[in-house]
């Protein structure tokens, strides 16, 4: 009932408090997991949400965008993938659109491997923050991973601006996937979805 991406309407307006976000340049390595380019994290990178630290674990992409924001898809979606101590998940997710070239990306994937199973150390670590936009406003819901196991319980922050990507970067990505690699929107249900 609660299952990720959706198309985030019917937006309820609420008091959201701001996510404190605590990043440093860890981002180690990139790996080809088949399902979509990962970049693996080093710890000591977090958010702060609802009282409690999330850890950021990883990144990864989807192209096209997985979830749509009143019914608009993007060419591709970043999500970063937090834990907290007790294994609960949250995943920010930024929508890309097709404009200047994103640095950070261009670090990230200066050593893409084309390959499943493929994985490639980053010569500099690479900074999450040059993945989020200027301004940090964000709709929640409660939804799900997008790969299996799909399991629920996730906290879903999707960030209200989009930042851009070249028509390049996003080409090559989708070229080392082959196929769109993004899931279904799924049916919100009872959910709120909150701005």
């Amino acid at each position: 009932m609660n299952q990720s991406p959706i198309d985030l309407t019917g937006l309820i307006e609420a008091e959201l408090a701001p996510v404190q976000f605590d990043y440093k340049p860890g981002g180690s390595e990139v790996l080809n997991n088949g399902h979509t380019v990962q970049v693996t994290y080093a710890p000591g990178s977090k958010i702060t949400l609802d009282g409690r630290e999330f850890e950021l674990k990883q990144f990864h992409f989807h192209a096209p965008s997985e979830n749509h924001i009143e019914g608009r898809s993007y060419p591709m979606e970043g999500h970063l993938v937090h834990a907290d101590k007790d294994g609960n998940l949250a995943v920010v997710a930024v929508m890309f659109e097709e404009g200047a070239a994103n640095a950070a990306l261009t670090t990230s994937w200066a050593e893409m491997p084309e390959k499943a199973g493929q994985k490639r150390r980053i010569a500099e670590p690479v900074s999450a923050e040059g993945l989020l936009p200027a301004n940090r406003d964000y709709y929640r819901f409660n939804g799900s991973l997008t790969t299996p196991p799909c399991s629920e319980g996730v906290r879903w922050l999707v960030m209200k601006d989009p930042v851009t990507a070249s028509k390049e970067q996003i080409e090559r990505f989708a070229h080392v996937m082959h196929h769109p690699n993004n899931r279904p929107v799924q049916p919100i249900n009872a959910r709120a979805v909150l701005q």
